[in-house]
Order: C-alpha cells, then sequence, then structure tokens
C-alpha cells in the first residue's frame, strides 16, 4: 500500500515537471478559419511594425511564464506562435505587448494578435526569426 502511494506520487510529480517546463500560453480565437498549409508564409510584426489595412482578426495569444520555464526566447515563442495561427488561419502574428526577460522571470511574456490578410505577406515590413 505505501508503495502504491510513493509510484504515485512519483508518476505525479514526472507528469507536473514536464508540464511546468513550457510557458503558459492563453488563447482566445474569436473567429478561426481555415487552417493553412505548412508551406503558406506567416508574417512577424513586432511591436512597432505597422499593420496593414483590411485584416480580420483571428483571435489573441498570450505567452507567460510558467515559473519553471525553459525555451522561451522571443523567437521559440514566435514559432509556437505560427504554430497556433496556422492552426486557426491567421497568416500575420502581431506582436502587441513585450516583456524582455528581467530579475522576475527568465522568459518573454508576450501578447500577441493574430490576423487573416488576403494580400502577399512576404512584401510587409516584418521581423525575420534568427537561428538560435
Amino acid at each position: 500500500m505505501i508503495m502504491n502511494k510513493k509510484f504515485l506520487f512519483f508518476i505525479a510529480s514526472i507528469i507536473i515537471g514536464l508540464s511546468g517546463c513550457s510557458p503558459k500560453i492563453s488563447s482566445n480565437f474569436t473567429n478561426p478559419q481555415s487552417t493553412l498549409s505548412s508551406n503558406e508564409k506567416v508574417a512577424f510584426l513586432d511591436v512597432e511594425d505597422p499593420l496593414p489595412e483590411n485584416l480580420i482578426k483571428i483571435g489573441v495569444l498570450k505567452f507567460q511564464d510558467s515559473g519553471f520555464s525553459t525555451d522561451c526566447s522571443f523567437n521559440s515563442l514566435l514559432n509556437k506562435a505560427r504554430i497556433e495561427a496556422r492552426k486557426n488561419g491567421a497568416n500575420i502574428v502581431k506582436v502587441t505587448n513585450k516583456k524582455k526577460p528581467d530579475l522576475w522571470s527568465s522568459c518573454y511574456r508576450l501578447k500577441i494578435d493574430l490576423y487573416s490578410y488576403n494580400g502577399d505577406v512576404s512584401n510587409l515590413e516584418q521581423y525575420e526569426l534568427k537561428l538560435d
């Protein structure tokens, strides 16, 4: 009986430990569209980059530190945002709020709006992901 409790505690600790290493992602998709294929381009607009006209807002993503987060650099979070954008039919990832790592967190904390745009996203002024 005691061995069962120790085993369950061990398994629960592993599950909590593994899930605690990722940044916390919250999302609110108000207008999802058809999924985009992996070869369709997605533009990354940083805080200062202007949005084009005639957009459809798909939703909002928030990336926060879970307390034990790893793999939460700016580029890494944008890659995660691109995956969510494609799933929900967005081809523009617009960072609207960016908190850099500081004394309280080793992670970037981002608020991102996702949009669908009918134009060519490669013509937009945008942030280019850097290779890690």
